[in-house]
């Protein structure tokens, strides 16, 4: 069988990938990216060639293209591997919008720095320009206050703008009343709450509500929100090995308290930890996509 011979079906596809089937028929339609078999009962078959087509289309997604960025990029150069220096290029301009937004920001040049997210926002999906860059520069600024690089008046008036936005980009999805709600926590002595963010807007462009409690947050204060809102799902995430203990006992406390309730977890220590498997939702928009629907489906 050769590569241009058509054998997954379009819930195969769904599967491998972690794409919605819907949003595959949608992207067809609109950007013509692959056309698949049709077999005798006039179903779909996509070839192998197909599948390096979508994982592509999907990988440049993941990294903040728009899918018509990414489809864009794919025909310009007409083939898969041969449009890393102009993705270099666009990568290069996202970290520079970033660097600049800062320097006006520690300046108090508020008008410019809105000017500059406002371009960033004509350029880049919603997801880079929440995460890969006012997420960035939060990070950043934490970093120059701790060195002792930047004032305080310098860090607060920074970091109000910066949350202000997000906040504003993530309020701006409407909420599906039929979705359960959601409760996010960083997990027992995590101060990284980026991964965990990134993850809360992939759950609120799908409609979900989303209680998002932040870092440092009591176990008993988590059990009590969840009890409160009536939470379906809980999300938590980990980065370093050595809070990986109590993160494991925060989910098995809740998981016993609440055993109906949906438990996710993410982050660099969850990924190399073997017991953590049950509840991992991995790093990338496909694998969130296909855990969250093996979760709803169950």
């Amino acid at each position: 069988m050769t590569s241009k011979e058509g054998k997954y079906n379009i819930k195969a596809i769904s599967t491998m990938l972690g794409i919605q089937a819907g949003t595959l028929r949608a992207w067809e339609r609109r950007y013509r990216i692959v056309k698949p078999i049709r077999n005798a009962a006039g179903h779909r078959l996509y070839s192998d060639e197909h599948v390096a087509i979508l994982r592509w289309l999907l990988d440049k997604v993941n990294k903040g293209f728009t899918i018509g960025q990414a489809v864009g990029l794919l025909e310009k150069d007409h083939a898969v591997s041969l449009n890393s220096q102009q993705e270099a290029r666009y990568e290069d301009y996202a970290a520079r919008l970033g660097d600049d937004m800062l320097t006006a920001l520690l300046a108090f040049r508020e008008r410019e720095a809105h000017d500059l997210l406002n371009q960033a926002f004509s350029m880049f999906s919603v997801d880079k320009v929440t995460v890969d860059i006012l997420g960035a520069l939060l990070i950043k600024v934490g970093e120059l206050r701790k060195n002792e690089e930047i004032s305080l008046a310098g860090e607060q008036f920074v970091t109000t703008f910066l949350r202000t936005k997000i906040g504003m980009i993530l309020h701006s999805f409407p909420v599906d009343g039929f979705l359960p709600r959601v409760v996010t926590v960083c997990g027992p002595d995590e101060a990284d709450e980026w991964g965990l963010m990134s993850y809360k807007l992939f759950l609120r462009q799908k409609g979900f509500e989303v209680i998002c409690l932040g870092k440092k947050i009591p176990a008993d204060d988590v059990e009590q929100v969840i009890k409160e809102v009536e939470a379906r799902m809980f999300f938590t995430s980990c980065m370093k090995d050595g809070n990986l203990p109590d993160v494991m006992d925060l989910i098995r406390r809740l998981s016993e308290a609440y055993p109906q309730l949906i438990i996710g977890a993410g982050g660099k220590a969850i990924e190399l930890h073997g017991p953590a498997e049950k509840y991992r939702v991995g790093s990338t928009r496909p694998e969130w996509e296909s855990w969250l629907q093996k979760q709803l489906r169950g």
